[in-house]
């Protein structure tokens, strides 16, 4: 408490946005207070992290006093919470540049659904989070800037929600938006020790270019209780726990990495034993075996990327002669698959149909998302589409099948590193599952809480804040 008997600035950056919101229903905090220090905690930590493109101060303090105004703030379930909002998630009255510089500049006339839903839960937009370009790669750089993993700044908070990813694991926000077309949810999460879900097809508003399909909006959090409530409000349903599954889970595990050639690194490996045996000692059962994820549905996946690439741009209305190196290239391909008509349907839909009936009798799969760290924080733009694509194909082959797929995928930590560095493991399962991998993710969270913020940048521990 502070000499007035409130609670400090430092006690309330931190803390879960559950709690927050609790906290300003109840009139304890107002939503100003709230944001205006999560705004401090951000001015202090973002020049080693560079996680946003914007920050809206002064639009966020407004929004702010707007909830503590509203006659309704006592039923918000994110009453006065502070968010992120990724580059691509159109924000009325913002700008949108999808991570590229060659966007052309236009000002947003209105929220995308997501943030929309958010904001009428009571969630103030403190700024744009960073991405890269066209929302493409692992990493999370670009011209002037390279966004850095809280963990160890030398590292990357992965792509292309990185900037989202990063606020979060320094404080800054306790939840932020993101989207997931190839693990672009995830990967960040994995890297940076957080929580998320990607969530099947259908569930949560999408984008208006979805890559064909396999691109699905989500949120990072701390908490398995935050993103169970961010989760309903982006599904437009009333915020309650996840119900137990009343018995016992069936859990199949499989570290055998999609790409032949690759695979895990003994961390990684042993982060998956170790959650395969709480679940065991939890009373459910636990079997080996792999999922049918065939070259075909790798291929299936990889176009769909592609052709994203040139979709998004032509969208956009970017030249590609402007983009990235990197990017141009990823859209010359594009722009040949789908002339050639190589992004088709009945892939997805077959794949689909393979993994459903691997469901049949298994209620979750356990695996991991990466093979070992993140990727170092470096300006990747500068280097070349190969050299991209391979890092990012040989970090992260356990994602993209469920983007294909359309089923649901829930990231969560598991562990560190011997360098302190988190690891992390996934949990997928059928079409509906959401709620299943929730409540699957609160016991593991029972059983073995994790720290919820980079150490170096952690609010609640001030001691511990010194330069990275």
């Amino acid at each position: 408490m502070d000499a007035s008997g409130g609670l400090a600035a430092g006690q309330v950056v931190g803390l879960p946005a559950t709690e927050l919101a609790a906290r300003v229903r109840a009139g304890e905090l107002t939503a100003v207070e709230v944001v205006g220090a999560h705004l401090a905690h951000l001015d202090a930590v973002e020049a080693r992290i560079g996680a946003f493109r914007v920050v809206r101060r002064e639009a966020a303090l407004a929004e702010a006093a707007a909830v503590d105004a509203a006659p309704g703030r006592a039923s918000m379930p994110l009453a006065g919470v502070p968010i992120a909002v990724k580059d691509n998630v159109p924000v009325a009255g913002e700008t949108c540049t999808d991570g590229s510089p060659a966007c052309p500049t236009r000002v947003e006339t209105a929220d995308h659904p997501v943030v929309a839903r958010l904001r009428a839960a009571g969630a103030v937009v403190v700024g744009i989070s960073r991405a890269p370009e066209l929302c493409l790669y692992a990493t999370t750089d670009g011209p002037g800037t390279v966004t850095r993993n809280p963990w160890d700044t030398a590292r990357s908070p992965a792509g292309s929600s990185g900037g989202s990813a990063a606020a979060v694991a320094a404080g800054a926000v306790p939840i932020a938006v993101g989207n997931d077309g190839m693990g672009s949810l995830r990967l960040p999460a994995a890297a940076c020790g957080l929580l998320t879900l990607k969530p099947g097809r259908g569930v949560v508003p999408t984008l208006e270019l979805d890559w064909s399909g396999m691109v699905e909006n989500g949120v990072l959090t701390t908490t398995v209780a935050d993103l169970a409530v961010a989760l309903a409000v982006l599904t437009g349903q009333e915020p309650v726990p996840p119900p137990a599954p009343g018995r016992p889970l069936r859990v199949a595990v499989s570290t055998r990495s999609p790409l032949p050639g690759v695979r895990a690194d003994g961390p990684t490996r042993a982060a998956v034993d170790t959650v395969a045996a709480a679940l065991t000692a939890a009373g459910h059962t636990v079997v080996r075996r792999d999922p049918p994820i065939t070259p075909g549905a790798a291929a299936g996946a990889l176009t769909r990327w592609m052709a994203g690439a040139a979709d998004d741009a032509a969208h956009l209305g970017i030249d590609l002669a402007d983009l990235q190196p990197r990017s141009r290239t990823h859209a010359r391909i594009g722009r040949a698959v789908r002339a050639a008509g190589l992004v088709r349907p009945a892939t997805a839909e077959r794949f689909r149909e393979r993994m459903t009936a691997f469901f049949a009798d298994v209620d979750v799969l356990l695996s991991p998302v990466t093979t070992g760290p993140p990727l170092p924080a470096r300006p990747w733009h500068e280097r070349g589409f190969v050299a991209n694509v391979v890092a990012n194909a040989r970090w992260a082959p356990w994602t993209a099948a469920w983007n294909l797929a359309g089923l649901p995928a829930l990231v969560l930590p598991a562990g560190t590193r011997a360098d302190g560095l988190p690891v992390a493991v996934q949990l997928a399962g059928p079409a509906g599952a959401e709620t299943r991998l929730l409540w699957t993710a609160g016991e593991l969270e029972r059983q073995q809480p994790w720290r919820r913020h980079a150490p170096v940048f952690d609010p609640l521990q001030p001691a511990l804040a010194a330069p990275a």
